[in-house]
């Protein structure tokens, strides 16, 4: 049965084609990957079928009464409210027939004997829907996934307002699957988890009896959680049987196909143009030629396949630093309380350090307090001479309404109109994407605008807060190839080991380091 069907979907934005006659379905139990490169539409397809955006043409339909839950990563979450009751908004609907239930035993006192029994029955009904549904365990069901996504280690009473980004995406994510819909719509969800939680959701996605749409670059979770992928590219949306490895595999070979096909045409039409050339003119053969020219007119002429725009990164090495980089003498990370044990570490030239540890350590904390963006709590940070350092933050303010040209301009005044869009497209940044505001690029394409600034700037110690989390699998590629040959030193935060591990020369756990159990 399809409990969601698309039917030649065509959607623009600017001028520019984002989907065009796209077809979908999702059966029941179907685990559905989306995948493409940053850009493609993939946001722009969840927007359509969740009715954040009406597409220019084509239709939406859901089965009736079908359930479905959406992780949307900016949610607002109330301020004053505890983890553990937005996690209880999940089950409203059953708090609600909780409350009805109540009102019914009120009435009961004054109610006369057939309509005692009508509330009866209707008590009854409700009492069945409850127990069905878990109500009576929903606080152990909750501390079931708060634990799988690290959320007991936060504090389930903890207010909501003092998360951080990592956090924030954990509630977000344990509440959307407490609510247990029949279709689950996730993007992006292992942005900020923990190593052992992706693991965690891997192992609960698999076992999903209902049906999924996931949106993720981390390809190894992907591979081991679908069983169909959907494929947006050139605005054109195809569907693939299997797992993301699987997929590959066919689409190189449907790519090769292709290009082959369109080769052996262009012989053809090359053959066909050359004879009707030497023999239109000749009385004796321009029979022939006509016969050759009614054959080209009739042929259906492929279109050259489009190679994918894939970016290249280089980072600008400034003159050489001191040996020492920072030095760290008693730092305490925190802001109203301590985060960590005093710490005496020492960065020294050409190291290229990882750090990792599960969220709300303080790993970007300690990006800042380096950087001198935030005081420590205790201690003091001793830089080196000679430092040039670039940092990358982990998000971007939302409500930037400059364009990708103007965000380089403001930083770099001095380059040329022709050098700006230069720079940008050498990291896989089309026009439409160079003259689009930031706040309505994709989260990936932002990233690529933030690293082109930095790759801009002469430097000699890279500080990078998560750079991953939006990159698709060639620019996550890239980037590690230019972080591999950059001859300076490096500071990353990142919950992708095998992002990490080829190149690094240290990995600093802040689990080692913290004041909090973890």
């Amino acid at each position: 049965m399809s409990l969601l069907t698309v039917e030649n979907v065509t959607h623009g934005f600017g001028g520019r084609t984002i989907l065009e006659d796209a077809s979908f379905r999702l059966l029941k139990g179907e685990h559905v990957g989306l995948v493409g490169a940053n850009g493609e539409g993939k946001s722009t397809f969840l927007n359509i079928i969740t009715g954040e955006l009406t597409p220019d043409q084509g239709k939406v339909e859901w089965s009736n009464r079908v359930t479905v839950g959406y992780l949307d990563q900016h949610t607002i979450l109330t301020r004053g409210k505890t983890i553990r009751e937005v996690l209880r908004e999940a089950f409203r609907s059953m708090f609600d027939l909780e409350a009805e239930m109540l009102k019914i035993y009120e009435k009961m006192g004054e109610a006369s004997t057939s309509e005692v029994n009508q509330m009866m029955e209707d008590v009854g009904d409700i009492q069945n829907i409850l127990e069905h549904n878990g109500f009576y365990t929903i606080d152990a069901k909750i501390e079931e996934i708060s634990n799988g996504l690290g959320l007991s280690d936060i504090g389930l009473d903890k207010d909501v307002s003092d998360l951080s980004g990592g956090q924030r995406t954990k509630v977000l994510l344990t509440k959307l699957l407490l609510q247990n819909p029949a279709i689950l719509i996730l993007d992006e969800p292992t942005n900020y988890l923990d190593f052992e939680h992706v693991e965690w959701l891997k192992r609960y996605l698999i076992n999903y009896e209902n049906a999924f749409i996931l949106v993720s670059h981390d390809v190894p979770f992907m591979n081991d959680v679908v069983n169909v992928i959907y494929h947006v590219e050139n605005s054109l949306l195809t569907r693939y049987t299997g797992t993301y490895i699987q997929f590959l595999q066919a689409h190189e070979l449907k790519k090769q196909q292709e290009r082959k096909a369109y080769e052996k045409q262009q012989k053809e039409v090359e053959r066909l143009e050359d004879f009707i050339a030497r023999n239109k003119a000749r009385i004796s053969t321009t029979g022939r030629a006509k016969s050759r020219q009614k054959q080209l007119e009739k042929m259906d002429i492929l279109e050259k396949p489009k190679e994918k725009i894939k970016p290249t990164f280089r980072f600008t090495e400034a003159r050489t630093p001191g040996r020492i980089i920072f030095e760290a003498i008693d730092l305490v990370l925190g802001y109203a309380e301590p985060l960590t044990q005093p710490l005496n570490i020492t960065l020294e030239r050409n190291q290229k350090v990882a750090i990792r540890g599960v969220n709300g350590l303080g790993k970007s904390t300690l990006l800042k307090t380096l950087m001198g963006v935030i005081k420590p709590y205790n201690g003091y940070v001793k830089l080196g001479e000679s430092i040039y350092p670039g940092y990358f933050e982990q998000e971007s303010s939302r409500d930037n309404d400059n364009t990708a040209m103007e965000e380089i301009w403001n930083d770099y005044p001095g380059l040329s109109n022709y050098e700006v869009r230069q720079a940008l497209a050498k990291c896989g940044l089309t026009n439409e994407h160079i003259t689009s505001q930031m706040m309505v690029l994709s989260g990936g394409e932002n990233a690529k605008v933030r690293l082109c600034k930095l790759m801009l700037k002469d430097v000699n110690w890279l500080i990078l807060d998560e750079p991953t989390n939006h990159l698709d699998v060639d620019a996550k590629d890239e980037l590690k190839r230019a972080l591999k040959e950059f001859k300076g030193t490096v500071v990353l935060v990142s919950h992708e080991p095998e992002f990490y591990e080829e190149w690094v020369t240290d990995i600093w756990n802040l689990e080692d380091w913290t004041t909090k159990i973890v």
